[in-house]
């Protein structure tokens, strides 16, 4: 497929974040608590996926309206407390431009 760059293709910005959590059900109650929160900073969709092997390594797949939104929401100082209370350990971000996206 080639791609005309002179086609305006809508904002695809997306965040990959993969880290482990201590318990994957109080992690994902506390994620689930702070979905209005996540949704007034920016994010507009998301993907939850896990490990093959290790049920408490997790990745979460957004798409936000700005990198800029995604990054502010997630080095902000209030989200450390609710990393820790969540119990997530070592989160590794990844700010990710969308080239292209298709179904086959």
């Amino acid at each position: 497929m080639t791609t005309d760059p002179t086609v305006s293709w809508p904002s695809m910005d997306h965040v990959l974040i993969i880290h482990s959590v201590r318990d994957y059900a109080a992690w994902k109650q506390v994620f689930d608590e702070a979905a209005a929160l996540r949704r007034r900073a920016g994010e507009l969709s998301y993907q939850l996926l896990r490990d093959e092997h290790d049920a408490n390594r997790v990745v979460h797949f957004s798409r936000w309206t700005s990198l800029a939104e995604a990054r502010a929401f997630f080095e902000s100082p209030g989200l450390e407390e609710i990393r820790r209370r969540a119990g997530v350990e070592a989160p590794e971000f990844n700010y990710l431009h969308g080239l292209e996206q298709g179904t086959l």
